[in-house]
């Protein structure tokens, strides 16, 4: 066998020997370049699974996919960071600190992604402003970060190859719930934007990727302990996802909802959690807290209307949302009567997806006016006057049977009161 033969690094994951450097960087390689076949892909992704990665083994696969493409390297007079979110329902708040620890300071070259399944993707949420680009070369990246402090970009090709090509794998194999590999596949392409510190946003409950506490503390634990050893500051956050996040769910609906707290008049949840974990940025990477006086001065507006203008939408989307955002021509109210005892929310997530909100597959196009509006909360009242939410759907027909799974989702009753936004914080020293 050869010296770039894969099969000895299967092996000895399958035999409970680990990984080493070399040998991830033989397979991240092999998985940038098409030396590794699809069948000794899938028979590394299964090994890992079924016998799992040590701390140095999830460290040197990170850093071997984050250094199959290009790495970013900055020169900027503060530091860089970011945030990532493991997928949810209502969760914008990644359009909301961006600006936030920018106009603090920081800098964010925020590599987002687009929806897939029931959650949302951040993408899709500023696409439904009009002229936003999500597609950037590398220059104009660059150039935006640097002159409004942030950026919200799709990945380039040369980011992360090893991932791209192992994270389609993965779905193929029945290999995804591999915790060593999410934590290289979200570390890989966060790290390559050259980032000095990292918070996670784990989400657990009955809309989140991971429902139990002992899997998302887990996973937690895994990130911030692997972007450490890749070099990266990071601190990690459970959080609450039995419920949705705001009060919608739809991407045009999402980033009304976003704007309005940057405007100063959304409440809530998303709010409470925006500055939460932009607090928790800029602490981490060394920075003062000013992230409430930022939002309620307008400086964090500022910088959101100047990135979205300086990537291609409406300068005054933040004036004149209603202007620029796309409106759903059918809109049904949501009938319940009784108090809100739990939410089944990864099943609104499905509602939106069948609107048309959402994909299924990568290659889905997704209708921007659809979702969910003024959804209750866990312990509201339902009643006359006060629907469960709202529908706002392309047709009639699509419409009605989105109200029938709404009302589905929802259990009206007695039952607990909804627990607290952050449920556990994990840090390195854990």
């Amino acid at each position: 066998m050869s010296q770039a033969d894969p099969r000895p690094v299967i092996a000895g994951i399958r035999d409970g020997r680990g990984l080493d450097g070399d040998g991830a960087r033989m397979i991240a390689g092999g998985l940038a370049d098409g030396s590794v076949s699809d069948a000794q892909a899938g028979a590394f992704a299964m090994a890992v699974l079924t016998r799992g990665l040590d701390a140095g083994g999830r460290v040197a696969l990170t850093r071997a996919m984050r250094d199959s493409g290009h790495v970013m390297r900055w020169d900027l007079p503060g530091p860089v960071v970011d945030k990532h979110s493991t997928g949810g329902i209502g969760d914008t708040v990644s359009l909301i600190l961006a600006p936030l620890v920018a106009a603090c300071g920081g800098y964010v070259p925020m590599i987002s992604g687009r929806g897939l399944g029931h959650t949302g993707g951040t993408l899709d949420k500023l696409e439904a402003a009009p002229g936003f680009r999500a597609a950037l070369p590398e220059d104009e990246f660059r150039r935006i970060v640097a002159d409004q402090g942030c950026a919200i970009v799709a990945a380039g090709r040369d980011l992360a190859p090893a991932d791209a090509r192992l994270y389609a794998i993965r779905d193929e194999t029945a290999t995804v719930g591999s915790i060593d590999l999410i934590t290289a596949s979200i570390l890989s392409k966060k790290l390559a934007a050259g980032l000095d510190a990292l918070v996670l946003d784990v989400k657990q409950g009955s809309g989140a990727f991971l429902r139990g506490m002992d899997a998302a503390q887990a996973l937690a634990r895994a990130l911030v302990s692997t972007a450490e050893g890749a070099g990266c500051r990071a601190r990690a956050y459970i959080t609450d996802m039995d419920q949705p996040l705001a009060r919608a769910a739809g991407n045009a609906l999402e980033l009304r909802e976003a704007i309005a707290v940057l405007n100063g008049t959304g409440r809530g949840a998303l709010r409470d959690l925006s500055l939460s974990l932009s607090s928790a940025c800029l602490r981490l990477a060394g920075l003062a807290d000013g992230a409430e006086r930022a939002l309620e001065s307008g400086a964090a507006a500022e910088r959101f209307a100047r990135m979205i203008a300086a990537q291609g939408g409406p300068a005054d989307l933040l004036e004149h949302p209603d202007r620029y955002l796309p409106a759903a021509p059918v809109i049904l109210p949501v009938p319940g009567r009784g108090r809100v005892a739990a939410i089944d929310t990864e099943a609104l997530g499905h509602a939106v997806v069948a609107l048309g909100g959402g994909r299924l597959y990568a290659g889905d196009r997704i209708d921007p006016r659809v979702g969910l509006a003024d959804l209750l909360r866990i312990g509201e009242e339902a009643g006359e006057g006060r629907p469960l939410g709202f529908v706002h759907a392309a047709t009639l027909p699509a419409a009605e049977a989105a109200v029938a799974s709404v009302q589905s989702a929802y259990l009206l009753g007695e039952g607990p009161v909804s627990g607290p936004l952050i449920r556990s914080e994990v840090s390195h020293d854990d």
